[in-house]
């Protein structure tokens, strides 16, 4: 959840000292506050880990909340995976570290709270509290609470809150208590700056988060070990990268190795007929809601985009509407959706050709001599490509064995394009493997902070649970999907209505999302970011999800064209 723009508070904090607000989320994606006190009980036990080598591998103990608030005898956070757990039922809710200057909401103990259907009363996330507070000092009595993306009004006066759809309303009231507990933002060794923690900044290698000063807001980054998807392995030196699509058994002891089937098992699978229920995200939770679909109440307009294999087809225009799709039973569908795809030998003939002569290098993928037989031999069939055969990929010219290259291609989305390992030269048309959702555009008039010239485009994610396809870690098995619908903002100036159409054609390509591992909860077989950034706030930049950030859309513009997607692509819709 974001917090909407202000002009009375700063939006980067020139003094390291802040509060912290830990919150948890519930299973319909909503955060909420934990009470001041036990804040405070959390963060002292997390500030003990300042002196350890940062990131979350450092992370090594539990909280006990119990000993903050008897109440919360069951539950336990455990640090390492940023996870509450209840120990008497084993469930698990992500839990999260949100920063705030000491003149907002949390930093004068101001909670405001919405009265359940129970009797109990409620808190807000602690970003919609600061909004409120903001609003209301500003003299607004009416507070809509859409650039936040709820569909929700709070009327100050009459102290209730009305649901713009149904016109439902509920009390509200604002409470005063202690402050949250005072802080310092906590950086890495040797940085400088802001950190996140975020999934789409951790990397695989357990040395902490990235900078934000560095990830977010420089359009030249320094080098760090890249997120890697599950059973690869990769090393990262400057600007090149050596490429291992898993990991390689010694040549002494490869023929007892299994052997990579280079074939599509799937593709001749057969349609399965019958009818897949519309997944609809819930309206009617207790908490604040999500804009509805349809025309956005800010600006009237609004676009809605499928994604995945069960689209109505591929190519197909947007649509504001459901889109039914074929389903017998869910393994199935998840098994059977995947559409005819190349001979994989036949892709790696398409881009590359073979040379004649040997050059004496290496290729970067088996780490052999190109003179020698690939590393992969022992354990890659072809019935085309030799051991010792080596071509250069016809666009960039870079060296490889033509066996190493199969087992690359193999072991990846199989999709009929091929991504160079040395510069990242992409051939053909790159897809990814983010299962099928929905993606939402509306637009408001509420500034960004760095774009006060224009208004803000609204871009909601939903992807519901499911069952993951060939192409996912584990065909058959149910995945998560945790945190939806997400939020992300874009300045709705000409820049960023460009990055918004070149998104559009990333979530068609399936290329936002991916099944894999969380490197925030470490929960396996869920939905993760796929290496595009994405803004998820709206202000004060702490985490470097927010604004403002001058280098955003360039940095995104890099990461988009980096799968393949670049202004060519609009000019071929």
């Amino acid at each position: 959840m974001a917090m909407a723009p202000s002009s009375s508070l700063p939006q980067v904090f020139p003094s390291p000292v802040v509060v912290a607000v830990w919150e948890w989320q519930d299973g319909l994606g909503t955060w909420h506050p934990y009470s001041a006190t036990v804040c405070s009980f959390i963060e002292q036990q997390f500030a003990q880990q300042k002196g350890q080598r940062f990131g979350l591998g450092s992370l090594a103990h539990s909280i006990p909340l119990g000993q903050a608030d008897p109440s919360l005898a069951p539950y336990i956070i455990d640090l390492p995976s940023w996870t509450q757990f209840r120990q008497d039922t084993g469930t698990m809710r992500s839990v999260r570290r949100h920063l705030f200057s000491q003149n907002s909401a949390p930093g004068q103990g101001i909670i405001w709270e919405w009265l359940g259907d129970d009797g109990s009363w409620i808190a807000y996330e602690a970003s919609v509290c600061d909004y409120l507070e903001q609003q209301v000092a500003r003299g607004v009595q009416v507070v809509d609470l859409a650039p936040l993306g709820y569909n929700y009004t709070v009327n100050y006066a009459t102290l209730t809150q009305t649901n713009k759809t149904s016109s439902f309303c509920r009390s509200v009231r604002r409470q005063v208590g202690p402050v949250y507990p005072v802080t310092s933002i906590i950086a890495p060794p040797g940085h400088s700056g802001l950190v996140c923690s975020c999934q789409q900044c951790l990397h695989g290698s357990g040395t902490g988060p990235v900078s934000g000063r560095y990830r977010h807001s420089m359009t030249n980054l320094p080098a760090y070990p890249a997120p890697q998807a599950p059973h690869r392995t990769a090393t990262v030196f400057g600007a090149h990268q050596a490429f291992a699509p898993y990991n390689k058994p010694s040549l002494s002891g490869a023929r007892s190795a299994p052997r990579l089937n280079t074939t599509n098992p799937w593709g001749t699978a057969p349609p399965v007929p019958g009818v897949q229920s519309v997944f609809h995200p819930s309206l009617s939770r207790l908490g604040p809601q999500l804009l509805p679909r349809g025309p956005s109440a800010s600006s009237g307009a609004s676009a809605s985009f499928p994604s995945g294999p069960s689209s109505s087809s591929p190519g197909s225009a947007p649509t504001t509407v459901p889109v039914q799709m074929p389903k017998a039973s869910r393994v199935q569908q998840a098994l059977a959706e995947g559409a005819p795809k190349p001979e994989p030998e036949h892709v790696i003939r398409k881009y590359t050709e073979e040379l004649r002569v040997t050059p004496d290098e290496d290729c970067i993928i088996c780490m052999e001599k190109l003179s020698v037989a690939s590393g992969y031999s022992d354990v890659t069939e072809s019935r085309t490509l030799g051991p010792v055969a080596v071509g250069r990929l016809t666009k960039c010219g870079h060296r490889f064995h033509l066996l190493c290259l199969l087992a690359m291609y193999c072991n990846g989305n199989k999709d009929g394009s091929l991504q160079c390992p040395s510069c990242k030269t992409i051939y053909g048309e790159k897809t990814g493997t983010q299962p099928w959702g929905k993606m939402e555009v509306f637009r408001f008039h509420a500034s960004l902070p760095g774009h006060e010239d224009c208004g803000t485009i609204l871009i909601v994610y939903n992807i519901p649970h499911g069952i993951q396809g060939p192409e996912h870690p584990s065909p058959g098995k149910p995945f998560t999907a945790r945190g939806f619908p997400r939020q992300c903002y874009l300045p709705d100036s000409p820049q960023g209505r460009k990055v918004l159409e070149l998104l559009k054609v990333a979530w068609k390509r399936r290329l936002i999302f991916t099944v894999g591992t969380s490197n925030t909860t470490g929960e396996t077989d869920t939905v993760v970011w796929n290496e595009i950034h994405h803004k998820t706030e709206m202000d004060r930049n702490l985490t470097g999800h927010g604004y403002p950030d001058p280098n955003y859309l360039q940095n995104v513009l890099a990461e988009l064209a980096a799968q393949g997607v670049t202004e060519d692509c609009l000019e071929q819709q």
